[in-house]
């Protein structure tokens, strides 16, 4: 098949639409469902990013792909009992695929809801039984067991959008878009990230541990599949925040550094307890959890709120506890796709629990913002290359 031809393009009114191959034969086939332009675009870069962290880690991948920027990617690595609770997990078996995309998944759990999903490897029952649960738009894998896919085409009424990618197929070097009736032409960005972009520490903390090593990998792959600017906050194996599309470095960091913190806070005693009322879904109680942490419910919690969301009127999480709780975070990487231009992101990310940074250097205030690591002992490398994806 050498084109598909799509509902209509990014929006109802942009027809026709259609995706093809100028040479050769479309590398997919569309298992179930119909999938749609956006889906396609989020597929495409969500096969690429979830394959190089294979390749990077030696670790099954999957990310939770939201308007062509990973709302989480993460690998194998298994779950805490806190994190298989907060990721509503506690009762699935678990394989490495599936803790990939429990991890994915949890990241930012609001950004994730009506996902597109990419896998590295063929997609077991574990994980669809995962996905069953969870609203999600549509999954890329290289294969799914006979039992995987019999409970994905359950899903949406049967219209969910399942692709099959063929595993070895490599682009051309040269990609092309058009924009305005014009066309734009460049190389493909095939840049490998392995550690050796981490060599290169520039800071008076030269010590990366492994788990470090394999974080800032994480990032950086992440963002190269991020709509600059971008930042991202990894840590244990799975990205914890990611700001994307910001027209200022500092608003990235501070958009993925509230993230990580919410994520952090997920885990707070306070937030573990909280009683949801009955036949509530993981998308009420996600919203439940991100009205509870937020500033509006740090005095007191409102009839109204309690009531909609909660069993028992739970205690207020006091700004003093979530300043303690986010104290106590150690051991978060953090990778940018451009260089930091001013010491105030490193502030911010120190904020977040950040210990170990990979970004590309090359900023005329490069020794401000090594200065200011080495006032808290924080790791730098510049990986020495940029990684803007538009």
């Amino acid at each position: 098949m050498k084109e598909l031809e799509l509902k209509y393009g990014c929006n109802p009114n942009q027809k026709p639409s259609k995706i093809f191959m100028k040479d050769g034969e479309l590398p997919i086939e569309v298992l179930n469902g119909k999938p749609g332009y956006i889906n396609f675009l989020d597929a495409f870069n969500g096969w690429q990013l979830v394959s190089e962290l294979k390749q990077a880690t030696g670790l099954p991948a999957a990310t939770s792909f939201k308007h062509v920027s990973p709302a989480g990617a993460a690998v194998g690595v298994p779950l805490s009992d806190t994190l298989k609770k907060i990721y509503f997990v506690e009762d699935f078996e678990l394989t490495a695929l599936a803790c990939a995309y429990a991890r994915a998944r949890g990241a930012d759990r609001m950004s994730s809801f009506g996902d597109f999903i990419a896998l590295s490897d063929e997609c077991d029952a574990a994980t669809a039984r995962i996905i069953a649960k969870e609203v999600s738009d549509g999954i890329i894998a290289p294969g799914y067991t006979d039992e995987a896919l019999a409970i994905l085409k359950g899903k949406r009424k049967g219209g969910y959008n399942i692709i099959k990618i063929e595993p070895g197929y490599v682009p051309a070097p040269v990609e092309q878009k058009d924009v305005f009736g014009i066309t734009f032409e460049q190389g493909r960005n095939s840049l490998k990230i392995d550690e050796s972009m981490l060599e290169n520490l520039v800071t008076e903390n030269k010590t990366l541990p492994e788990n470090a090593k394999r974080d800032l990998l994480i990032s950086l792959i992440t963002l190269k599949y991020t709509q600059s600017n971008s930042v991202c906050y990894v840590k244990d194996g799975q990205a914890i925040g990611v700001g994307a599309g910001q027209q200022s470095r500092i608003h990235c960091t501070r958009l993925a550094g509230n993230k990580a913190d919410i994520w952090s806070l997920r885990q707070h005693p306070k937030v573990l307890a909280l009683q949801f009322r009955d036949g509530m879904g993981r998308p009420d109680r996600d919203n439940a959890i991100d009205v509870y942490i937020s500033d509006e419910c740090e005095d007191v919690i409102g009839e109204a709120v309690w009531q909609n969301f909660f069993a028992v009127r739970p205690q207020p999480l006091t700004k003093q506890e979530k300043t303690e709780w986010l104290s106590q975070v150690r051991g978060v990487s953090l990778g940018s796709d451009a260089f930091f231009p001013f010491g105030d992101n490193i502030e911010r990310a120190r904020r977040s629990g950040v210990e170990y940074i990979v970004e590309p250097g090359g900023s005329i205030r490069d020794a401000q913002v090594i200065e200011t690591c080495n006032k808290y002992g924080i790791a730098m490398a510049f990986c020495g290359m940029r990684l803007f994806h538009h």
